[in-house]
Formats: structure tokens, sequence, C-alpha cells
């Protein structure tokens, strides 16, 4: 990769001070003969400002060895009822990276406590080790509210007790059994 101009001031006087050799990880067909791209990326001293930087690539972000592309395959891999560890065997990388690519997409996921749906659907399903959780859906959409580790009375009144009064006086409708949904 060649740095064309300064990225904080924009001049084109710039001392080129050798390569940085990084090791992407790029996806591949066939997980048992991964594809490493040996990416060189020049250094560069901007003689007006003095300051240092390095070229830049739209496939890799800054810092890291994993490709976008890769990044995107481990989260589509993510939506499906699979472990870490075989989505991190199946793309050659660790565990780290998915996990962290689940990190980074986490934040969809925060809860707000000032809506509730007006109608619910509650069940309870097997989980992590053969434990039973507890699922909410939106019985208007059967788009899920919440899946809680536990179904016991005192986590349900934990969870819905952080609502305010106003989003749970809008719950009109309750229903205790999702199996007509999933028939």
């Amino acid at each position: 990769l060649i740095q064309p101009a300064c990225p904080y001031c924009g001049s084109l006087a710039l001392l080129h001070n050798g390569h940085l050799v990084t090791n992407i990880r790029y996806l591949t067909a066939n997980a048992s003969l991964p594809v490493i791209i040996r990416l060189a990326k020049q250094r560069v001293k901007c003689r007006d400002c003095e300051r240092w930087s390095m070229a830049q690539s739209e496939l890799v972000n800054k810092y890291c060895s994993i490709s976008n592309a890769s990044k995107l395959k481990v989260l589509s891999a993510l939506t499906e009822d699979r472990s870490m560890t075989s989505i991190a065997r199946e793309n050659n990388v660790s565990i780290n990276p998915v996990q962290r690519v689940l990190g980074n997409c986490s934040h969809r996921f925060i809860d707000s406590y000032e809506y509730l749906p007006a109608h619910l659907a509650f069940d309870e399903f097997k989980g992590v080790d053969r434990q039973l959780h507890f699922i909410c859906l939106d019985g208007d959409n059967h788009q899920v509210v919440q899946i809680l580790r536990t179904r016991y009375k005192k986590t349900l009144l934990k969870y819905f007790g952080r609502f305010s009064p106003q989003a749970r006086a809008n719950v009109k409708t309750v229903t205790m059994d999702l199996n007509f949904y999933y028939q």
C-alpha cells in the first residue's frame, strides 16, 4: 500500500521510511488451506507537519490482522446455532476474534426500559446445559423482546420491574404458550 498524501494536513511532501509487512487472514473455501495475504504498508513522515503515518486499506482495519470480509463471515455464522469454537475453526481464527465480533455488534441489543409491546407472549425452553430459559416475544410481530437465563419468578420480577410504570401499563394481553407460533 502506498500513502498518497498526509492524512493530517493533506500535504504531498512525504518522506518515505520503509514498509511494515502484516499477514492478513482472508476468506477461504477450505479451512484446511488458509489464505494469508502479506500486505506491505508504506510508512511516511510528512515534511510539513512532521507527523508519522502509515498507509491504510479497506481490506483490513487499522491495527488488525483479520480481514473485514472474514469478520463479516464470522458475524453471519454467529446467527446460526453453532459454537464459537466451530466458527473460529472454520474461519482459521482463534475464539477471541469471534468474541470481539460478537461484542462489537452487542450495542444493538442494549435494553430500553421505556417501552413494552401491547401484546406479550411468554414461554420457557431448554437452552444451555439443558436448563430452562425464559423467552418473551411481541405478540403482534413475533419479534423477540428478551431471553432470560432462568425462568424463576424472582428473575422475571427483577427484569419487568426495570420498566417504567407507563410502559407496564401499556401491556394489555399476555399469552403463556408459544407453541402455536412454531407449528
